[in-house]
């Protein structure tokens, strides 16, 4: 590195500690951030003379808001130094073990949030400032108060500061970034950004809101005569702080190395956020003794793990399709190393998602790693755009059978019941006991036909003969006579199963019905007004109807050759009755089967439903009635028991 690119680092350093100490915006990642302040910190070493004033190596932590009363820390907060593999370890123990050698160490988790230093006089909460730059922070104590893992008083009546780290769980991220997403809000990049946004929010009952955790991890003025650290933290969690979800007393290297390795593996496992463990002498006195440097203190450091978090290049954006039909898109990413993997795609989860963030071909992006799932995108660096970016198309074809693809906003859906990609779901659907009911068709035979390129649409299933069966692993005669006369049984149902075998989005048994008794087979011709005008039946089940018999109309008409379903008889006008045109929704155990009262109150012109709304009129319910009795009470219905209902129709 030259002085011109020391120049040019430090500015970039500044800007990404702008962005994410005062605007709660992190623009790059922590790897990336470490390894340029390293270079940094290395051409300082080697010109002392030429370090820049605004260097960030030339103080210790954030900058403070103008938004906050600014106090000060009654003894300073200091950072620590990093290291980020065992031989950065070793050598720092080696400085160490120079000072003292008859030490041990007390190793925990180094959370990923936001750090906070509580201050108890009298045993009473007097202070909470955030660390600012160590010295002087944000005293924003009545956001503090509503974090309930912090006690308002404690035993301990001298004055004392605790120090600790305020995180946020990684399920509470998620609900926070849902609802952020429903108000048009810009997201979170990870759950650190939310801590230190929530912290520091002017609107209390806002930090109240986000469930806030603080984890303390050390002590800074305090009168407490403890000599090891261990011991100290210890007294520290009896007086109603929440303990880390692990520690360890350590006797030299291959003791700390076990429990980071432990950590390490175990991280997904957390609730809330890590970015590697720290590692103190235990030894108050030798600690002490040890004392600091300009920047940090000599006895302790923080161990970093492995990134997960990287930048790399969208390369290209591809589709997969599922079993359902749903479409949903990847990146393609160039190739990264992250955490000892090779990461070549991040999901995009839906199509909203592409616009919600903006994400183009060729952009340069933050990959999040967790686990052994697929890595995803959680910002776009929009400031590295250089002009060869290019926005992403929704597609409108499936990318497997290049049919039409139905368009819900957030979901892309292929509606062809040929398609490879969802053949067998939508064959195992077509078989099972609310559509036509064929016995012996589950889902290892489906597989298996589907395999063996027997059947390759619904309509293959009907082309199947005994010797074509015989020919498959594991199919004898009777088994497969069996699948045969189930599949011949499968003729002449009602039409309405007919329908509802077909598996149109958005259309379940009561819809299929409707259908069927409006329209019968002409349902393939009706229109989006005639469709619309069925009671029940709104827009985007129209939409979705119309889309499906678009281009499925081959198909059905096929099956409806093969199958032959039942025109449905037009039914008389049910007399008046206390049911008649009402919606009623069934629960619980009754005398019989809930199918012969569904259809006793159907033959009375009722519409029996499957959830309860505000538009339910009766609440039929028996034995181990559940949710929906509940559901029905707070919403006002009139709730009938199985003999109640009898004694209405009688």
């Amino acid at each position: 590195m030259n002085i011109i690119q020391y120049k040019k680092a430090v500015e970039k350093l500044n800007l990404y500690a702008y962005h994410y100490y005062v605007l709660d915006d992190a623009i790059t990642t922590d790897d990336a951030y470490d390894k340029l302040y390293h270079r940094v910190l290395d051409f300082e070493e080697k010109n002392s003379n030429k370090i820049l004033s605004n260097s960030p190596t030339q103080r210790v932590g954030d900058s403070v808001s103008d938004g906050f009363i600014k106090a000060q820390h009654l003894s300073r907060m200091w950072s620590l130094e990093d290291v980020f593999d065992n031989e950065g370890l070793h050598a720092w123990l080696k400085k160490t073990y120079k000072l003292d050698e008859q030490i041990s160490f007390y190793c925990e988790p180094k959370f990923d949030g936001a750090s906070l230093n509580l201050i108890y006089k009298d045993g009473e909460l007097s202070q909470g400032i955030t660390r600012g730059d160590g010295e002087i922070g944000e005293l924003i104590t009545q956001n503090v108060k509503t974090i309930r893992s912090i006690p308002l008083t404690i035993e301990y009546k001298e004055c004392i500061e605790i120090r600790g780290e305020v995180v946020i769980f990684k399920k509470e991220f998620e609900k926070i970034n849902q609802a952020r997403v429903k108000n048009d809000e810009t997201v979170f990049a990870n759950p650190r950004n939310a801590a230190a946004g929530s912290l520091r929010q002017l609107d209390s009952s806002i930090t109240a809101s986000r469930n806030l955790i603080f984890l303390p991890y050390g002590v800074g003025e305090n009168l407490l005569e403890h000599k090891l650290l261990s011991q100290k933290m210890e007294y520290i969690y009896s007086l109603g702080f929440r303990k880390p979800p692990q520690s360890a007393i350590c006797k030299d290297i291959n003791d700390i190395q076990k429990i980071y390795d432990v950590m390490n593996k175990e991280r997904d496992n957390y609730p809330m956020m890590l970015d590697g463990m720290v590692v103190k002498v235990n030894e108050i006195a030798s600690q002490i003794d040890m004392g600091y440097t300009v920047k940090n203190p000599r006895f302790s450091v923080a161990y970093k793990f492995p990134a997960v978090e990287k930048i790399t290049t969208v390369k290209e954006i591809i589709l997969q399709v599922g079993r359902t039909g749903a479409v949903t898109p990847v990146a393609i990413v160039e190739p990264t190393n992250i955490d000892g993997v090779v990461v070549e795609r991040a999901t995009l989860h839906n199509f909203d998602e592409i616009d919600r963030k903006d994400i183009r071909i060729n952009d340069k992006v933050i990959i999040l790693r967790s686990g052994d799932v697929i890595p995803k995108i959680i910002k776009v660096l929009t400031y590295e755009r250089n002009g060869s970016e290019a926005k992403y198309e929704r597609p409108k074809a499936c990318p497997i059978c290049k049919s039409e693809l139905l368009d819900e906003g957030v979901l892309l859906k292929c509606q062809n019941l040929k398609c490879e990609a969802r053949v067998i779901n939508s064959i195992i659907y077509f078989a099972s006991k609310p559509c036509l009911n064929i016995d012996g068709l589950g889902n290892k035979i489906v597989e298996a036909l589907f395999n063996s390129g027997l059947v390759k649409s619904v309509v293959d299933l009907f082309d199947l003969t005994l010797d074509k069966l015989l020919k498959l692993e594991g199919f004898k005669e009777k088994k497969s006579q069996n699948l045969l006369n189930s599949l011949e049984d499968a003729k002449g149902s009602e039409y309405w199963r007919f329908i509802n075998s077909l598996g149109i989005e958005h259309v379940g048994e009561v819809a299929s019905k409707t259908l069927s008794e409006n329209f019968g087979s002409n349902f393939i011709d009706v229109t989006k007004e005639e469709i619309i005008a069925c009671d029940g039946l709104g827009e985007e089940m129209a939409e979705s109807i119309l889309e499906f018999v678009r281009v499925n109309k081959e198909t059905i008409l096929k099956l409806q050759y093969i199958l032959k379903p039942l025109e449905p008889n037009k039914k008389e006008e049910a007399k008046e009755n206390p049911f008649k045109d009402k919606t009623a929704v069934l629960t619980g155990t009754m005398s019989e089967s809930r199918e012969a009262i569904k259809e006793l109150l159907e033959s009375l012109g009722a519409k029996v439903s499957g959830s309860v709304s505000k538009k339910t009129d009766f609440l039929v319910y028996g034995e181990d009635a559940g949710s929906k009795y509940d559901k029905a009470v707070s919403l006002g219905i009139e709730c009938l028991t199985e003999s109640q209902m009898r004694e209405k129709i009688e």
